[in-house]
């Protein structure tokens, strides 16, 4: 008869090789103890899809962990990532929020912050814009990267002479180009980055927007606002003027003046009952036709 044995469970393939496992330890955190990350450039809105989170967290809590590290003041933390899920939280009536405390001085935990949320499907232009750009300045800084794959061990960069917007770029999946085209829509005033997160202006134009200087992009909303419109053949040809030293009333003039004429012909119609104030019931429609081409080459005549 054969003898039962307990069965041996090994959970990874890392124990089976007696290799050292690291896992990450989950604890419920005081969401008043957490403070959001500073100058993060995500933002958290009150839309549909926060009101569905929120009822998701209602019915079965907060499934993923938030990601926070210690800050100076003991007993309390900052958000690394998972501003949206605190916030639901809060609005679901949590006290507590399940979180994973990071090691992480400042610039790991800013790419940290981007890499955990720059790959999400709605993201803003404007949150992506200035989350590559702390991310940007985080590895210049420091010569290396962290992420949440690999724990708190930094890799060096391969090549010293690598950019850093090449690096950045790859992580993100997009071109160095790219990289740099986002970032330059940081230059832009807050209220042109609001219509390109709006979809009003597509990313290329908004560089082009983000290359005049503050003054004259005050001057190109106020014009949009006024008329509805700011189309790209407006804009490249400001691009090719000297507008250093031009005044508001001169650029809307450029403005006007770069727009397609427009065309004042027609296709003209005049109704029988218009026709019936000024004609006999008896006229015919061909005795009207003459009369009308009458009255008008009398009025021609006149304009010579």
């Amino acid at each position: 008869m054969a003898v039962k044995r307990e069965k041996i469970h090994f959970e990874s393939v890392e124990e089976l090789l007696g290799a050292p496992v690291t896992r990450e330890v989950t604890q419920e955190i005081e969401i008043d103890h957490i403070t959001p990350f500073k100058d993060h450039p995500f933002k958290v809105i009150d839309d549909k899809r926060m009101e569905d989170l929120v009822k998701s967290i209602s019915v079965n809590g907060v499934l993923t962990p938030v990601i926070v590290r210690e800050s100076e003041d003991l007993g309390h933390y900052e958000m690394i990532s998972g501003h949206r899920r605190m916030h639901a939280a809060k609005l679901a009536g949590l006290h507590t929020i399940p979180a994973v405390v990071k090691k992480f001085n400042d610039d790991e935990a800013v790419i940290a912050m981007v890499d955990a949320n720059v790959q999400r499907e709605e993201i803003l232009p404007s949150e992506r814009a200035f989350s590559l750009k702390m991310k940007l300045s985080a590895i210049s800084r420091q010569g290396k990267r962290t992420d949440l794959t690999c724990g708190n061990d930094c890799h060096k960069l391969e090549g010293a002479g690598q950019k850093s917007r090449a690096i950045v770029g790859k992580e993100a999946g997009m071109s160095e180009r790219m990289v740099q085209n986002y970032v330059k829509l940081t230059e832009l005033i807050p209220e042109l980055l609001d219509l390109v997160d709006q979809k009003k202006f597509g990313i290329n134009v908004a560089m082009d927007l983000a290359s005049f200087d503050k003054e004259m992009q005050k001057w190109l909303y106020e014009y949009y606002k006024d008329n509805g419109f700011l189309k790209p053949v407006q804009i490249a040809e400001l691009k090719h003027e000297n507008t250093r030293n031009i005044t508001q009333s001169v650029m809307i003039k450029m403005l006007n003046d770069a727009l397609p004429e427009q065309k004042v012909c027609g296709k003209v119609s005049l109704s029988e009952k218009k026709l019936d104030k000024y004609f006999p019931p008896h006229f015919s429609s061909k005795q009207r036709e003459m009369v009308i081409i009458g009255l008008l080459e009398k009025w021609h005549e006149e304009q010579k």
